[in-house]
């Protein structure tokens, strides 16, 4: 008996590693630190990539830079990056396709004792901001400014671009009037006791932009999904299964916690929920919508931001559901 046992722990295992050899592997650079990482990992833990047909492999680099390297390099199949990034590839004959991953976008912060209440009171002050002059968050509220109070924002305040490490350390010291960081980074800066005096959905909103458009998503090339076609929409579903799980689970989060660099339990509560707040409706993504925004980051970015994408790309968005 005990060899029948032996015998059939063989077979169903050979069975389960032949099954594996024929799904596709799909191999994504991801930053070692990014928080795509916790949508992964979650695929990965409940097995909703196999569940979905294929085999998620992540693939951990420095920085950004090196994740779009591999992509290009066919050494990765997927990364992460903003659709408008994204667009200016397409635009320049690059035939990588967007997968909406995430809404979730910064917000300008100011200290817990700070008087301000709108961007107006930031008038002569220093501001903190993560990236560089055409960061698309800086640009947008440089816009609702423009637009609510007839401020010029860059003329009005002094500018100090840094790294978004950098800019969350200085704000927390007390170096800046207002900061504006990526939302993970606010998040931590939130729960530490800065106040948010508004974020860059709210003013997205108020410029006529969609804040329900998907910032964020994964970008494959269109010749990879052309030779694996139904994963785009099996990535699609693997990734909304992960998010319907950590919406609704508490465990889900323990299972990924060590992976948050949460210092405290309350930024772990409010990475938690800011990341719920980015998850974006499911269907496809709304292209009049998104020239909408398209057109504006080209009229306050210029070819610097957007390059040859005056219109969203044919064929940018992947046809998923």
């Amino acid at each position: 008996m005990k060899n029948l046992y032996a015998f059939c722990a063989a077979l169903a295992f050979v069975a389960g590693v032949a099954s594996a050899e024929t799904l596709p592997t799909l191999r994504a650079a991801v930053l070692k630190i990014g928080t795509v990482n916790w949508e992964l990992e979650t695929i990965r833990q409940n097995g909703l990539d196999k569940k979905h047909g294929f085999i998620l492999n992540v693939q951990p680099f420095a920085d950004n830079g090196a994740t779009r390297i591999a992509v290009e390099g066919d050494a990765a199949d997927m990364a992460v990056a903003d659709w408008v990034w994204i667009a200016r590839q397409r635009a320049a004959g690059k035939d990588y396709v967007f997968i909406p991953y995430s809404k979730a976008v910064g917000g300008v912060v100011v200290p817990a004792d700070s008087p301000a209440r709108s961007l107006q009171d930031l008038a002569g002050g220093k501001i903190g901001i993560a990236g560089g002059p055409v960061d698309k968050s800086w640009l947008i509220l440089r816009a609702y400014a423009a637009q609510e109070y007839g401020m010029d924002l860059k003329a009005e305040t002094e500018q100090v671009f840094g790294a978004p490490p950098l800019i969350f350390k200085s704000a927390l010291g007390g170096d800046y009037a207002g900061a504006i960081n990526f939302w993970h980074f606010l998040a931590k800066m939130k729960a530490s006791g800065m106040k948010e005096l508004i974020s860059v959905e709210q003013a997205a909103q108020a410029l006529g932009l969609d804040p329900d458009t998907p910032l964020l998503g994964y970008y494959l090339k269109e010749s990879f999904l052309e030779a694996h076609p139904d994963l785009a929409q099996s990535l699609f579903a693997a990734s909304r299964d992960a998010k319907d799980l950590l919406a609704t689970s508490p465990e889900a989060w323990e299972g990924i916690r060590p992976q948050m660099n949460a210092k405290t339990d309350m930024q772990f509560e409010q990475l938690k929920s800011d990341w719920i707040a980015g998850i974006p409706d499911r269907g496809p993504v709304d292209q009049v919508a998104a020239n909408r925004m398209l057109a504006l980051m080209a009229e306050l970015g210029g070819a610097e931001l957007v390059g040859e994408a005056t219109s969203v790309p044919q064929g940018l968005f992947a046809d998923v559901e």
